[in-house]
């Protein structure tokens, strides 16, 4: 089976996604700054999931271009991740509305948590599909960045009880260290002379 339903319907519901999240947004009550600076939590929380959805994307591209041949499982990883993402604007929208508050900032970082297992999940099962000496397998490595990010989230969730600001602010490094661009796979197709592009 072939690779395009995958990417097509893959973007399509990030940009869904995206476009649910703008929506959330209130329009500020009044036209002033003083108007509009009340509603910075919330679109803090914006930019933040929007940049998520944006290295989300970015690193699906990459993943499957990696990929010679869908399956089942690989349909149902990619499926599990969507789901989990789905539920952004959600989380995005309650931690803005709540910003100082334990439960919403721990259900975000929750979510996001499921998100990168997802994540991982669907990186294994291509691994699995295309085999241990696949460009993926050689790209992914150790995965230290990947399972580096999923602590942080653990860790942002045990913070988000004491101290809700501190674990935005893990939930935002998470962003950082993923908004430099992910070249694992760059690398290896750019070492890879018969590598699909």
């Amino acid at each position: 089976m072939g690779k395009s339903r995958l990417e097509a319907f893959s973007d399509g519901v990030l940009a869904i996604i995206l476009t649910i999240m703008v929506l959330e947004l209130p329009e500020p009550h009044g036209d002033t700054l003083e108007a509009l600076q009340a509603l910075t939590p919330k679109l803090l929380n914006y930019l933040l999931s929007f940049l998520y959805i944006g290295i989300y994307w970015n690193n699906h591209h990459h993943l499957l271009h990696t990929v010679r041949k869908v399956t089942g499982g690989i349909l149902w990883a990619n499926l599990h991740l969507l789901f989990w993402l789905s539920l952004l604007p959600f989380t995005t929208a309650w931690m803005g509305e709540h910003h100082n508050s334990s439960i919403p900032t721990a259900l975000y970082g929750a979510m996001m948590l499921a998100s990168a297992i997802a994540y991982t999940i669907l990186e294994w099962r291509i691994i699995r599909n295309e085999g241990k000496g696949s460009l993926l397998a050689r790209a992914v490595g150790t995965n230290i960045k990947g399972y580096g990010s999923i602590a942080l989230y653990v860790a942002g969730i045990a913070v988000a009880f004491a101290a809700p600001w501190l674990a935005q602010c893990f939930y935002a490094l998470v962003a950082l260290v993923w908004f430099i661009p992910d070249r694992r796979i760059e690398r290896v197709f750019a070492n890879e002379p018969d590598a699909e592009s």
